[in-house]
């Protein structure tokens, strides 16, 4: 079954607010078909622990703009996790995102699009 619609517009506001705090790597991952409890996974790198508290804090801002609110929030210096239930936000820094690999981890499943990464890529690539 596909995620709600609702999901996937939060996902979409998530990634654009993880991006506009210089937000990197950023990727969806669609866990719709494995039977978890989420639907999505965003994954987001920071540069350091400061920058991954800016990063949680400004997803949190968006979307609590459109009334969605964490069910929980768990952090570490290195790793920032916000539960929206259906939508799952982990923020980490480089090195911990590179030694955990859930990119790796969950490969065989599908990712979505995101908008800001794409207008993200244009601008790089129109300002080169």
């Amino acid at each position: 079954m596909a995620p709600r619609k609702a999901t996937l517009e939060h996902l979409q506001l998530a990634a654009s607010a993880a991006i506009e705090k210089l937000g990197t790597d950023v990727l969806a991952i669609d866990l719709s078909e494995q039977m978890l409890l989420s639907e999505v996974f965003l994954l987001v790198s920071g540069q350091n622990e400061r920058q991954i508290d800016a990063i949680a804090d400004e997803v949190e801002r968006q979307l609590a703009l459109v009334g969605e609110k964490p069910a929980r929030r768990e952090s570490s210096e290195h790793w920032i996790l916000l539960d929206y239930e259906d939508l799952v936000v982990h923020i980490q820094t480089e090195e911990i995102r590179s030694y955990y690999m859930l990119d790796r981890l969950w490969n065989d499943c599908p990712t979505f699009p995101l908008a800001a990464v794409n207008a993200a890529e244009d601008f790089k690539r129109g300002k080169s």
